[in-house]
């Protein structure tokens, strides 16, 4: 008995050591915010102060050692992003997912991202101050990865730290570039030419960019193969590991229009939810340079920023800087294909993958001069017979990729002038920039490389490549390039919508629609035009009011058959009557909203397709408010009905009926508790959390989230297998700027600073986003250094 209890007790001891040693290694990964480091290739010791949630102030007595002490912060906190932000364009994320990414690699691979980056690079210049600094970034990062823990993603994937270099800037800024990117749709909006009779698609594609709520310009100075494409860069683009951009929202207020006769500042990029954060914040101070930025994963520029004199942000322009043709391929050479009156041969490239617990795998690819062949990854695979090739052509690697030095140039101009002669060096992705500054200018400009087409030429439709005569007629000087500096409205604005016509025409592009946040936007600009505070520009971000839900509400109703409901029904119906359009987290008009919209998009449009799979490939441009309003549409009628012609009133009641019964089985036969909090919720998803066991250890959430998509807030979401909404796409982050008090401005993440789930950073703003809050963005220094948790000394290594 004695031997069998100084067993145990020797198990117990190895066990208490064995937790105490694996708490010990945890903690070893963790971002080390204090204490003292050496740093090679600093002038001077740098003082980092972390503040309450995480934000580093670097002090520094040069923007070069400044630089590289926040590459080193940076990669403590983010290693695991950069590392998968550099490899998605690069085609190289199978090295740590294996097969499951090999057709996002190939995709990538075949866009020529890595290809153009290679051309870009040997013609750089390496004394340009923009390439110093971010030589200086790099250093700091890699110095990281010399000497400092390993992120817990690494053991967990088997992949070992890879020092980073000009080429990883180059290929995260050009994944950001694609995912901005909605150029895909001509193909849908081509097959559904080939798919439906043009009595049905007239009214689909009718566009009349003259009809929308524009962003004003004032200067005052083949079916089968066709669906198949569209499937294949849908599923290459599914298992991105990051985030993909998407649409945003900013307004910026001249002096004339607020209370403290200063400059008001709102910018709220919307991006795909993901965890961590996409943004990570950082203030530089040294004697001749300061800012405050917002920094991409390995990208040593602020994409968004401001200092004591201006202040700038992005949104989506959402021009057309894709376009997809039809190449004629000889009928007898593979290799040639017709171009104008010549045969011109495709150029072949082949690429090697690493694949993990797969090994390397080998891949062609054929080209155009206009970009790849998007039919197959393989130029050697078995013509399908009737198939027409498409070739695809994207402005980013047409044109030399300068997005660094745009990026360095802006953030160091010292006027409004100054910071407008950089955005030509922004040719793609087309962006919105936003624009304040402390001498009460304000302005926007749409920045993209913007071409002009034959007449009548839409670029919404896959073109005719072989004759040439859809090629560009020209590309546009930057200076045709809309814009608005001072109008006399005092504000700009900009929410993915159409701008207005510059240069004698229309830009084109997928807009986002106009009479949602653009309306919304100037309904409470034009309601108030005076006296505006942060305060009103922070509740306006997290407006929660649909613009257009109640005259679609009321649309629904007037068409309804009251007759034979019953008492419960009714009731619903009547506290839907007095609902007035917002996405509260107690709102049952909300839910009713919603589900109506689903239902009557289903029974309007399926039935025109084989099966409902094929409908949902194409919904996306499906508009349901394209059709709505017309009651007369060939599209109310059910054709899988041969004895009755169906009416919109009978599309409304067949939507009603069915949401009624879809509402009773989901949440109960209680209407009132059919609430927007049970149903739309916002989780920050983790790659490692895919993998179930270890989803409570990365991904951050559920939430309940009110907004919807359209709100200002906006909250796009996805319709899961049991009914619910999960938020796909979020505002990245919310930031305002005021110019009357700049030392207090505000902001926030969705979730916190660090990538490192064992960092005390990793969700600490998840609560204070979900309910709309807002914290300080700090600049006073004595207020830093007096209130700052954490001091991390960096000392020159000899």
């Amino acid at each position: 008995m004695r031997r069998l209890k100084r067993v145990l007790l020797g198990l117990l001891c190895l066990l208490a050591i064995l937790i105490l040693a694996f708490f010990i290694f945890l903690n070893s990964l963790t971002p080390n915010y204090e204490g003292e480091e050496e740093l090679k290739h600093i002038s001077n010791s740098v003082e980092v102060y972390f503040d309450t949630y995480g934000v580093p102030h670097i002090y520094a007595d040069n923007e070069e050692d400044a630089i590289r002490t926040l590459g080193y912060v940076h990669a403590q906190d983010r290693l695991w992003q950069m590392e998968l932000l550099r490899r998605a364009g690069s085609g190289r994320l199978s090295e740590i997912f294996g097969a499951l990414t090999l057709e996002t690699d190939k995709f990538f691979l075949s866009l020529g991202i890595d290809d153009h980056n290679d051309r870009a690079l040997a013609n750089l210049d390496r004394n340009h101050p923009s390439v110093v600094l971010a030589n200086a970034y790099l250093d700091g990062i890699n110095q990281f990865i010399e000497k400092g823990p390993t992120p817990v993603e690494f053991y967990l994937t088997g992949l070992k730290k890879q020092k980073f270099d000009l080429k990883d800037v180059y290929n995260a800024v050009a994944y950001m570039g694609f995912t901005f990117n909605k150029g895909a749709r001509d193909i849908v909006n081509t097959n559904l030419l080939h798919v439906l009779d043009s009595s049905y698609t007239k009214e689909l594609f009718e566009n009349d960019p003259s009809q929308e709520i524009k962003i004003p310009v004032h200067r005052d100075t083949a079916r089968t193969e066709l669906a198949a494409i569209h499937k294949r860069i849908a599923q290459a683009l599914i298992h991105l590991p990051i985030p993909e951009f998407h649409g945003s929202n900013s307004w910026v207020l001249a002096p004339e229009k607020t209370a403290t006769g200063k400059v008001l500042f709102e910018n709220d990029p919307h991006i795909s939810q993901a965890q961590p954060s996409v943004w990570y914040e950082a203030h530089l101070v040294t004697p001749k340079y300061e800012k405050y930025g917002y920094y991409l994963a390995g990208v040593p520029f602020p994409l968004l920023s401001h200092d004591r004199t201006m202040a700038h942000g992005f949104t989506m322009l959402a021009n057309d800087d894709t376009n997809f043709y039809y190449e004629e391929q000889h009928p007898t050479d593979t290799t040639l294909y017709r171009y104008k009156d010549d045969w011109q041969k495709f150029q072949y490239v082949t690429k090697t993958i690493q694949v993990k617990d797969v090994g390397p795998v080998a891949f062609q690819y054929k080209k155009t001069h206009r970009g790849p062949i998007v039919n197959s990854n393989y130029a050697n695979r078995t013509r399908v017979e009737g198939e027409r090739l498409v070739s695809m052509h994207w402005l980013f690697t047409q044109f030399e990729n300068r997005l660094i030095q745009g990026l360095y140039g802006i953030n160091h101009a010292k006027t409004m002038e100054e910071f407008s002669t950089s955005l030509p060096d922004i040719h793609a992705p087309g962006l919105n920039v936003m624009y304040g500054d402390a001498k009460g200018n304000i302005a926007w400009w749409g920045t993209a490389k913007l071409y002009r087409m034959p007449n009548s030429t839409s670029t919404k439709f896959i073109l005719d490549g072989a004759s040439g005569e859809d090629d560009p007629v020209e590309y546009l000087d930057f200076e045709h390039n809309p814009k608005t500096i001072n109008p006399p409205w005092n504000y700009v604005y900009s929410a993915n919508n159409q701008p207005d016509s510059t240069a004698g025409m229309y830009v084109p592009g997928y807009f986002a629609n106009s009479s949602r946040r653009a309306g919304r936007i100037i309904d409470l600009m034009e309601g108030k035009n005076q006296g505006w505070t942060k305060d009103d520009m922070a509740q306006m971000a997290n407006d929660i009011t649909l613009r257009t839900a109640t005259d679609f509400i009321v649309d629904c109703l007037k068409e309804l058959y009251l007759k034979g409901l019953s008492a419960e029904q009714l009731a619903y119906l009547d506290e839907i009557k007095a609902w007035e359009g917002n996405f509260d987290l107690s709102s049952v008009g909300a839910v009713f909203f919603e589900k109506m919209e689903e239902n009557i998009h289903i029974n309007l449009f399926s039935d025109e397709f084989p099966s409902f799979e094929e409908y949902e490939s194409y919904s996306v441009q499906l508009k349901l408010r394209k059709v709505f309003p017309n009651a007369s549409s060939k599209w109310w009628d059910d054709v899988s009905t041969s004895n009755k012609k169906e009416t919109k009133a009978d599309v409304i009641n067949r939507a009603f009926l069915d949401s009624w019964e879809q509402l009773s089985d989901e949440l109960g036969s209680n209407w009132k508790n059919w609430t927007w909090d049970r149903v739309h919720y916002l989780e920050h998803d983790h790659p490692i959390g895919r993998v179930p066991s270890l989803k409570k250890y990365f991904t951050v959430g559920p939430f309940p989230s009110s907004g919807t998509s359209g709100t200002l807030n906006n909250q796009g979401f996805w319709t899961m297998d049991d009914g619910r909404y999960k938020v796909s796409s979020i505002p990245s982050t919310r930031r305002i700027i005021d110019f009357s008090d700049i030392e207090n401005s505000i902001s926030i993440l969705p979730t916190g600073q660090s990538g490192n789930p064992l960092s005390k950073h990793y969700k600490d703003q998840a609560e204070m986003y979900i309910n709309g809050r807002y914290r300080k963005m700090m600049m006073n220094e004595e207020e830093i250094v007096s209130t700052s948790e954490d001091v991390l000394t960096f000392i020159a290594k000899k």
